[in-house]
């Protein structure tokens, strides 16, 4: 801190307008409070600084450069190692479009899941309809599969929510391919979205009594953005009007009960969901739906392929249920 007597003398000279002390008492008076002069450095040693600094930054883009090349190498052997897994395991597990060969991949699993989930994405770089068309025969595919594996539901997550939009298309897509399956003996097909009206078989919704009886069954559901986070909100805002106008009890709010109004609004949890992305990516997908769900997704995998559904039946299998214990 600055003395009380330097600090007198020093306002004593600001009201005589800088009369009272001379620039040299001044200089002296602030000279213990100013910030000691910069260090001189030799020439020599100025000159090797920036050397030094040189030779310091190629040092860190040499080491950088190993460390990169290594890791591109590690990459690229990693990505040929699941290339030539997946055309093996494609070629020894080919499902022919037979049910009876599909049954007999997974006739050895200790059990299968009932509800089945998998996140598929609108191709960006396909022009027109294209995207879309590719969209829906993937979700014909993995109906096929399910239905010969004995799954009787599919929920089918896309971000953007075109499927909604094309339900009889999507409807008409997955019957054919049913039909390339199953020849006549095509299983009943249930399709819709939440919030829609059911799109049963081509039929409609009263008739779910008489299909039911069917011997196979597929259920698909198809979901969007809009059906994860913004249920949630929704809900949480009805459940506060309810509780402010009295109409529900706070102490009535629990998980139970938050669980049946989003089951009974989009879903419930699935057993097994798949993602056939290269990387794991959620993208948006419900998060309360996957609190006890076994998430399955192949390393560097860049479509959809049965031998990625068949191994994700496999993982399924074996994986072990502890619900948090």
């Amino acid at each position: 801190m600055v003395a009380s007597r330097e600090t007198e003398i020093y306002r004593q000279d600001a009201r005589a307008k800088g009369s009272f002390l001379s620039p040299r008492q001044r200089e002296e008076l602030l000279k213990p409070y100013l910030p000691s002069p910069p260090s001189t450095t030799p020439p020599g040693r100025q000159m090797a600084r920036p050397i030094a600094d040189f030779l310091k930054n190629q040092l860190h883009l040499l080491v950088f450069t190993i460390l990169h090349t290594i890791f591109s190498i590690f990459i690229r052997i990693r990505q040929t190692y699941h290339v030539l897994l997946d055309r093996i395991l494609a070629i020894l597990y080919y499902h022919h479009r037979a049910p009876e060969l599909i049954r007999k991949d997974v006739k050895d699993l200790s059990r299968i899941p009932e509800h089945l989930s998998v996140i598929l994405e609108l191709k960006r770089g396909d022009r027109g309809t294209v995207g879309l068309e590719t969209l829906m025969d993937e979700v014909a595919e993995i109906s096929a599969w399910c239905t010969g594996v004995g799954i009787p539901m599919l929920s089918v997550y896309e971000k953007t929510g075109i499927l909604k939009a094309y339900i009889p298309n999507t409807h008409r897509k997955v019957t054919s391919k049913l039909h390339a399956y199953f020849g006549q003996s095509v299983p009943s097909l249930q399709l819709r979205a939440p919030n829609t009206p059911l799109f049963l078989n081509g039929e409609s919704p009263e008739e779910l009594d008489s299909l039911s009886s069917s011997s196979s069954h597929i259920s698909i559901l198809l979901l969007s953005a809009e059906d994860g986070r913004s249920t949630i909100v929704d809900l949480t805002k009805t459940l506060t009007e309810m509780s402010q106008r009295k109409k529900l009890s706070a102490d009535d709010i629990s998980l139970d009960l938050v669980d049946a109004e989003i089951t009974e609004s989009v879903m419930g949890e699935p057993d097994l969901l798949v993602l056939f992305s290269p990387n794991v990516q959620l993208q948006g997908y419900p998060p309360w739906q996957v609190r006890l769900t076994e998430i399955f997704h192949a390393q560097d995998n860049t479509g959809v392929g049965y031998q990625v559904f068949l191994r994700a039946l496999y993982s399924y299998a074996k994986a072990q249920m502890r619900f948090g214990r």
